[in-house]
């Protein structure tokens, strides 16, 4: 394992469409010379802004910029290419924002980590990217620790309305907002779920799985040994292991395209009574353990009583 960690190389993604303001806070990164100490760096740009680097400002000559215009030429064989050729040990990627996440993950090396990434828009045109292309900007904001608003208009651009937009993508993402004079401030928007997660027993109600099922995903420890209710659809597989079904919601996130069935693993011993679509209200206590039907740890439902029901009205979950 030490010797795997050892042979990675970290990667600095940089999302955002174009003219986002990600060349100016990359350049300004490399002109830290807390950042480019002497390191071997890789600056892999896979698209051209008006704006320009500025090499003659790097604290140190060790960055070599590499262009990557052509969706095809960003594969895995060429981009172990062009790092070998480059004799760097770390990668400064400012990535296209008209390509996917999905196209990243599949042709990025395996031994590439990706240690931080961070997201810029401009706060000009993001409602209209955000009514238009809504599938590429939460494809950006999903992954990313933190979003930077460039040139908010502090006083006649509305902090809530730009906070609800990515809420509605992401609890985790940090917010920033960089005015048109310069200042930066941090979101600190309250942002409560709509149900009491301090509570022994919490009874979801069916507009409120979407925020619920991402949040478990993504903070399951805090959900451990609470008891929760909720309706859902179930899925059973002759391949699960026995007493084994899936139970969750069909959610879309953007558009119809997206729609995805996201369910968590539920355990009763009466499971091969339940047929797959069959709506039912699920009620029990929930662990996180390791589950092969997670590959790994997950929240588990240990059912305590199950009843038959309808759809609800609304059948297809949202964040909204």
């Amino acid at each position: 394992m030490q010797n795997k960690q050892m042979e990675d190389i970290p990667v600095y993604l940089f999302l955002g469409f174009l003219e986002s303001g990600k060349t100016k806070f990359i350049q300004e990164t490399l002109e830290d010379e807390r950042f480019n100490n002497g390191e071997k760096t890789l600056l892999l740009l896979c698209e051209e802004g008006e704006e320009e680097y500025d090499f003659s400002k790097y604290p140190h000559s060790c960055v070599t910029m590499h262009v990557i215009e052509d969706k095809a030429d960003f594969n895995e064989e060429n981009l172990k290419r062009i790092l070998k050729e480059s004799g760097a040990t770390r990668v400064v990627l400012e990535y296209n924002g008209m390509w996917t996440i999905q196209e990243l993950f599949e042709e990025l090396p395996m031994e590439w980590a990706i240690y931080q990434t961070m997201c810029f828009v401009d706060s000009n045109t993001f409602l209209s990217y955000n009514a238009n292309m809504r599938g590429l900007v939460v494809d950006k904001i999903n992954v990313s620790e933190l979003v930077v608003f460039n040139r908010f208009e502090a006083g006649v651009m509305d902090e809530v309305e730009f906070h609800k937009i990515v809420r509605g993508i992401s609890r985790r993402t940090q917010i920033a907002y960089e005015t048109t004079t310069g200042e930066v401030a941090y979101d600190d928007i309250e942002d409560p779920l709509p149900f009491d997660v301090n509570a022994a027993e919490i009874d979801l109600n069916d507009e409120d799985y979407a925020l619920w099922y991402r949040d478990i995903m993504e903070e399951p420890e805090k959900y451990h040994g609470k008891i929760i209710s909720f309706r859902g659809i179930v899925a059973n597989d002759p391949q699960f292991p026995k007493g084994v079904f899936a139970v969750g919601r069909h959610v879309m996130t953007c558009c119809v395209d997206d729609i995805q069935f996201c369910g968590i693993v539920a355990e009763w011993s009466r499971s091969a009574m339940l047929d797959t679509r069959q709506w039912v209200r699920v009620k029990g206590k929930l662990s996180v353990q390791r589950h092969k039907l997670y590959r790994g740890k997950g929240p588990v439902l240990q059912v305590q009583e199950v009843i038959l029901t309808d759809a609800p009205e609304q059948d297809v979950a949202t964040f909204y």
